[in-house]
C-alpha cells in the first residue's frame, strides 16, 4: 500500500493550495496597509480586468470565499420570501449542500435532468403547469432558474441551448444564474462553444470559481446589467460572507486575471483529462456519460475498486449494480501527466 504522501489524488479539482504564481502575488502584497471589505486597489483591479474579460464594463462584480455560500447568498439575496428556485434533480443546490437553500427560508424546485442539463422545455412546463393550478397562491412561486456550467457531470450547455434557457427565462421574468464553480475548465474544454463574453450576455448573475481553479480560496460574482439586488453587500454581510481582508480574495483574482492565467490552469486540467479518457477507452471501460471536461466517470467492479483504493483516491459517486460502482476522476490545474500515467498502469 502506498503511503500517503505517494497516493495518487484524483478525488477532486481542489486538493492543492494555490497556484505558484498566485501564491507569489499573496506573499509580495502581504506587508501592503490596505483598506478593508473589498474596497482595495486589488480588488479594484481584479474587478475591472473581470469586466473586460467578460465583456460587460457596467458588471456589478463582489467577492466571496466560497461555493455553497456564493450560492446561499445570492439565491436568497434575488429571490422574494415566497420563492423557490428551479434547478435539476441533480444541481449541487439540491443534492450537496446540506440545504443552505433551504436554510435560507427558499425552498430547491427541482426539474428533469439530462446528463445534468435541464432544457427550456422543462423550464415552460414547470411555469405553465404551475400558473395553471387555480391553486398556485398557495404554493411555492417558481422565482428563479439555477444551472452550474460545467455540470456535476461534467457536461456543457451549447451556445444555443443557453440562449433558449435565456429566452424563457426572460420570458417569464426569471432570472438566470450560472454556477460556474468549475466555469474556468467549461471555457477550456476543446468541445465548447460557449465564451465567458456569451455567459455575461446570456445569464444575470454567475460566479467565476477560483478555490477549484487554482485559488486558494475565493469566488467571483458578476452582476450583468441592473441585476444586482439592492444593497446587496450588506445582505451578503448578514449571511456571514463579508470578509474585512477582503484583499484575500481580491489579490488572488487580480493574479489569476492577469496575462490570461485563467486560461492556462484550465488548459492543464483539460489536457491531462483528455489523455485519462483516451486511455481508459482504450482499456475498454464503461464510462457513466461523455464528458468534455475534467471529471471522467467510469464503471468499475467492486472487487477492483477496492483495490484501487489502497493508492488513488477517487470518488465514489453512486453504485450501478450490486456489484459495480460509478466512480469519478478529477483533474485540475496542478495534475501532472505523469500521475495520470500511473493511475492508468493501475488501472
Amino acid at each position: 500500500m502506498r503511503r500517503a504522501c505517494e497516493m495518487l489524488y484524483f478525488v477532486n479539482d481542489y486538493c492543492e493550495g494555490a497556484h505558484p504564481a498566485i501564491l507569489q502575488k499573496l506573499l509580495e502584497t502581504n506587508m501592503e496597509k490596505l483598506s478593508g471589505y473589498g474596497t482595495d486597489k486589488y480588488c479594484d483591479s481584479a474587478k475591472e480586468k473581470i469586466r473586460k474579460a467578460c465583456g460587460c464594463p457596467d458588471a456589478e462584480v463582489l467577492f466571496l470565499v466560497g461555493g455553497t455560500q456564493t450560492n446561499a447568498t445570492i439565491i436568497a439575496s434575488v429571490l422574494n420570501r415566497y420563492e423557490g428556485v428551479l434547478a435539476a434533480q441533480t444541481g449541487h443546490v439540491g443534492c450537496h449542500e446540506a440545504g443552505a437553500i433551504e436554510y435560507t427560508g427558499h425552498k430547491v424546485l427541482t426539474l428533469p435532468e439530462k446528463n445534468g442539463k435541464i432544457s427550456a422545455e422543462s423550464i415552460t412546463d414547470y411555469v405553465e403547469t404551475f400558473y395553471g393550478d387555480a391553486n398556485h397562491e398557495h404554493m411555492v412561486f417558481p422565482g428563479m432558474v439555477y444551472i452550474s456550467h460545467p455540470t456535476e457531470y461534467g457536461t456543457l450547455y451549447s451556445r444555443k441551448e443557453l440562449e433558449e434557457l435565456s429566452a424563457v427565462c426572460r420570458e417569464y421574468k426569471m432570472p438566470l444564474y450560472l454556477d460556474g464553480a468549475r466555469l474556468i475548465y467549461g471555457i477550456a474544454s476543446t468541445e465548447t462553444d460557449v465564451t465567458l463574453q456569451d455567459i455575461a450576455k446570456l445569464c444575470d448573475v454567475f460566479y467565476i470559481g477560483g478555490t477549484k481553479a487554482g485559488t486558494l480560496c475565493g469566488e467571483a460574482v458578476v452582476f450583468t446589467g441592473d441585476s444586482m439586488p439592492k444593497h446587496f453587500l450588506t445582505r451578503v454581510k448578514q449571511h456571514g460572507a463579508l470578509l474585512a481582508k477582503g484583499r484575500l480574495v481580491g489579490v488572488q483574482f487580480d493574479a489569476l486575471f492577469t496575462d490570461d492565467l485563467y486560461k492556462e490552469i484550465g488548459k492543464n486540467a483539460i489536457e491531462t483529462a483528455a489523455v485519462l479518457k483516451k486511455g481508459l477507452q482504450e482499456k475498454g471501460y464503461k464510462f457513466l456519460l461523455d464528458s468534455p471536461t475534467n471529471q471522467q466517470f467510469i464503471i468499475l467492479e467492486d472487487s477492483k475498486m477496492e483495490e484501487l483504493r489502497k493508492e488513488v483516491q477517487f470518488s465514489f459517486w453512486e453504485k450501478a449494480d450490486d456489484a459495480h460502482t460509478i466512480v469519478r476522476f478529477a483533474t485540475s490545474w496542478a495534475t501532472r501527466m505523469e500521475d495520470v500515467q500511473k493511475l492508468l498502469y493501475l488501472l
